[in-house]
């Protein structure tokens, strides 16, 4: 049976082909070594001054493309990405036949993370420059992404008493051991109760840690990562990363890596927003954990309007009828009216709560009430507590009853990165440690990489090589002035009209002309 033959191994060749003929024109590596080739890498904070004498170091803008293609083609490790270099072609292209040790590539990553977050905002520029960024409609939300830490080697007090617990018990039970043992047997006796000995001093170490600093748990593999909820009530010791994703084109606009819940996240995030945006004329939406009165005060002193969804109250009225949302507030009289027509009122004090002030609410009629049972099961009868931020919680659940079908769009724009990042590519964990600013360069070389593969799927890599290729380019994403916009985007909310000619005869190679039209700002 015959078969297509490869060619000999030993055959030679005349005429040898060079890496630039083995990559062809459409391939995405073209894209990633112009997109970094227009940065200017020193305004973006890499080091790019080095010291004369030795060997000299690699240039940033390398191990940036590296950095890059790898998390496109789903490569993140430094070992991984050194052996790349040596055996991937497209990598040998790229770099330009360079092959770094995975030391210096790691160290770049460790090194970097808050330039590597100005080259993520550069592909936002970048989207927003073609109207991709609508800036109508974003949606936040966070996702947890486990730890270089297992969970036997994260602590909290609790866990430190019950590890204590167990030594004493085991020191005890080999320490009557030891008393009936014979000679052969002492020696390795004697041995346990060492190892037991020094655990526990470990464990007293730890847990005095916690003691002095305050934290409720403490991590020894990457210390700044934490036990959180992953879902169902499964934990890992995780990070917590929260993202605003545009609703235009489900582009992530920002991130930030962190270690605590959603509860107090939503004012930063709405703060970075208004800057990357320039605006304050867009919805947020959130889910219920963000649901915190301070949260939506700080949102309303932006003059952001957010709709958060509304979690579950806890304490409930024997009779769902009783509940405290049936209660009206009039707010001249500063009182509640029940819905048996009596009026609850306050004397005025303000009661601290953990993270709040409020003031309660009660009436003596209560007890004469023939619906007392089912109202509350409180001895002296129906409490009503009004937070100081009660307001702005009433407006977010107005906004939200008149915007239920608008509300429901927050789920299939905040979660489409995150579905691709976690489940198509696997980038389900952190894979640095020792920190959250390392961890924060990890991530942000992911939504980089997210950023560019859907700016190539959405207006086409020969349209987006064209744009790189364009002198001005570095001046656009450094310096964010007025972006522009292709004739084929003209729905989009930031509109440019686009008119791009390419003589390649040109002395620069590149030569265009092009016709702006403002219809509206950004």
């Amino acid at each position: 049976m015959k078969y297509i033959e490869g060619k000999d191994r030993r055959q030679s060749s005349l005429f040898p082909i060079s890496l630039e003929d083995t990559i062809e024109n459409e391939n995405t590596v073209r894209a990633v070594d112009m997109f970094v080739n227009g940065l200017d890498m020193e305004k973006l904070g890499f080091k790019v001054h080095f010291p004369e004498n030795g060997r000299p170091a690699y240039d940033p803008a390398a191990l940036l493309k590296l950095y890059i293609y790898g998390y496109m083609n789903r490569v993140r490790s430094s070992r991984s990405l050194e052996k790349e270099c040596k055996r991937n072609i497209e990598v040998m292209w790229l770099l330009e036949g360079l092959a770094p040790d995975h030391n210096t590539i790691s160290n770049f990553r460790r090194d970097n993370p808050k330039a590597i977050k100005k080259v993520f905002r550069a592909t936002v520029t970048i989207a927003r420059n073609f109207g991709l960024i609508g800036g109508v409609l974003i949606a936040g939300d966070s996702t947890k992404l486990r730890a270089q830490n297992s969970k036997k080697n994260n602590f909290n007090l609790k866990k430190i008493d019950r590890h204590i617990a167990y030594i004493d018990h085991k020191t005890e039970e080999h320490s009557k051991a030891l008393a009936t043992a014979d000679s052969d047997a002492k020696d390795q006796i004697s041995q346990e109760i060492e190892k037991h000995r020094l655990r526990k001093e470990n464990y007293k170490r730890i847990g005095k840690q916690l003691k002095e600093t305050g934290e409720t748990q403490v991590s020894t593999s990457d210390p700044q990562s934490r036990q959180m909820i992953m879902r169902n009530n499964i934990t890992e010791v995780a990070y917590n990363v929260q993202t605003t994703v545009d609703a235009e084109h489900c582009l992530p606009i920002d991130y930030k890596v962190t270690n605590t819940n959603d509860s107090k996240a939503m004012g930063n995030m709405l703060r970075c927003s208004k800057t990357i945006l320039r605006s304050t004329g867009f919805t947020a939406l959130y889910d219920k954990g963000y649901h915190t009165g301070s949260e939506f005060k700080a949102a309303s002193d932006l003059a952001i309007d957010v709709m958060v969804a509304i979690p579950t109250v806890a304490a409930q009225a024997p009779d769902p009828a009783y509940n405290v949302e049936k209660f009206t507030y009039l707010e001249k009289e500063d009182c509640y009216v029940c819905p048996q027509g009596n009026r609850l009122t306050s004397p005025g004090t303000w009661h601290k709560a953990k993270t709040y002030l409020f003031k309660r609410y009660t009436t003596k009629a209560c007890m004469q009430c023939h619906v007392k049972e089912q109202c509350s099961k409180a001895k002296y009868g129906k409490g009503v507590q009004r937070s100081e931020y009660q307001d702005y919680i009433d407006q977010n659940k107005d906004r939200i009853e008149k915007n239920k079908d608008y509300y429901r769009q927050r789920q299939a724009i905040v979660e489409h990165p995150y579905g691709t990042i976690k489940r198509q590519w696997g980038f389900d964990h952190i894979i640095t440690k020792k920190g959250m600013d390392r961890a924060s360069a990890d991530v942000g070389l992911m939504f980089t990489a997210y950023n560019l593969r859907r700016l190539i799927n959405i207006i086409g890599l020969q349209t987006l090589t064209k744009y790189l290729r364009m002198p001005v380019f570095g001046c656009l994403t450094i310096k964010n002035l007025i972006g522009t916009q292709i004739s084929r985007f003209k729905g989009s909310s930031f509109y440019y009209k686009f008119n791009m000619s390419i003589n390649q005869n040109s002395l620069n190679g590149l030569k265009f002309t092009h016709n702006l039209k403002l219809n509206g700002g950004f």
